[in-house]
């Protein structure tokens, strides 16, 4: 049973989950609680009322009513959630979806997912069966008055190319798709940001280079991306990883090809260990958006979070940033980022 990352299923219990990992153990996929059944919930489908849940309130639920879909894994020595296969009642597959939306979009913001996949299409030759709709829209949970859009891009290289083409036309009044204003990155970091590990000032400009947020007729949209199947390798525990405390480091970008990918994933060398274990470190990756996309190849950063050794098909270390959505005191930043 395949699943990739920004599927989702909806379970025979009438739960939906978003798929979190590209490998997947046997017998259960490695997926996030995002909706349940609620009554007075905010969302609808088919006359029936759904909410979104937290991750506080996610783990509370399923541990009180649902813990089947919870499983302590031993060789990543935490408690994940998965979907056994018994329990999918449908993978829901972000691809399916916009070619059924391109077919028949039915209310405005449909229309501007279409505008998307047009617009990307044209500017950067990205292939339509190499897009797909993620988020609300892709179980039908959305506001159509105040959702996001999160789109998504298959393949590493294809998602680059988008992102370059966005870069190049968002300043264009020509062209449907914008970057964005103050107001919606406002509200992007109140979102992401609760510490103070980037200012607003840093956050914008960070932001503004990635090109892959923007607006379509005032909606506020993600360029989101995934592995095509072919870029997917390895088995479910052919790696473990056990931490050793944390660790900040100063080092040089050599590949930043997955760094929009999940986790995030940046190669580095000439690494100077600023606080922490002295070890040899060859990557830093991230499981939080904030911080996806942060630095290019050539770039020297400054990052901190949690120092892992990972053994199985290959060995080392990594700095992992974001062990929490909030990222508390972790992060990757441009060591000699200067704003005027």
């Amino acid at each position: 049973m395949r699943a990739r990352i920004r599927d989702f299923i909806h379970t025979t219990d009438d739960l939906f989950f978003a798929v979190t990992s590209y490998l997947h153990p046997d017998g259960r996929i490695i997926s996030f609680l995002r909706y349940i059944p609620d009554r007075h919930g905010e969302r609808s489908l088919d006359s029936a009322r759904y909410s979104k849940v937290s991750s506080d309130v996610a783990y509370r639920f399923l541990e009180d009513a649902h813990p089947e879909y919870l499983h302590h894994y031993d060789e990543l020595g935490v408690l994940m959630m998965g979907v056994p296969h018994d329990r999918v009642e449908e993978i829901l597959r972000p691809e399916n979806r916009l070619e059924e939306i391109m077919e028949s979009p039915s209310d405005p913001l449909l229309e501007k997912a279409v505008k998307i996949a047009d617009t990307l299409h044209d500017a950067a030759g990205i292939p339509y069966r190499s897009m797909g709709v993620s988020g609300s829209i892709l179980p039908g949970l959305y506001d159509p008055e105040n959702s996001d859009i999160d789109f998504v891009v298959y393949g590493l290289k294809n998602h680059r190319l988008a992102m370059e083409a966005f870069g190049e036309l968002k300043d264009d009044p020509s062209w449907p798709l914008m970057g964005l204003d103050e107001e919606l990155l406002r509200r992007v970091y109140s979102k992401r940001i609760v510490d103070d590990t980037l200012s607003f000032r840093e956050f914008c400009w960070y932001e503004m280079r990635k090109n892959n947020r923007g607006r379509v007729d005032g909606t506020l949209f993600d360029i989101l991306a995934a592995r095509d199947w072919s870029e997917i390798d390895g088995y479910w525990g052919d790696t473990t990883y056990e931490p050793h405390g944390t660790i900040t480091i100063e080092c040089t970008v050599t590949d930043a090809l997955e760094a929009f990918d999940n986790p995030s994933r940046y190669l580095v060398e000439d690494v100077n260990v600023i606080e922490g274990p002295s070890v040899e470190i060859g990557e830093v990756v991230s499981f939080t958006h904030t911080y996806a996309g942060q630095a290019r190849e050539g770039e020297r950063i400054v990052a901190r979070g949690k120092l892992e050794r990972f053994t199985g098909k290959s060995e080392g270390y990594r700095v992992v940033v974001g062990t929490t959505r909030e990222a508390m005191n972790e992060f990757i930043k441009l060591k000699d980022l200067r704003l005027e």
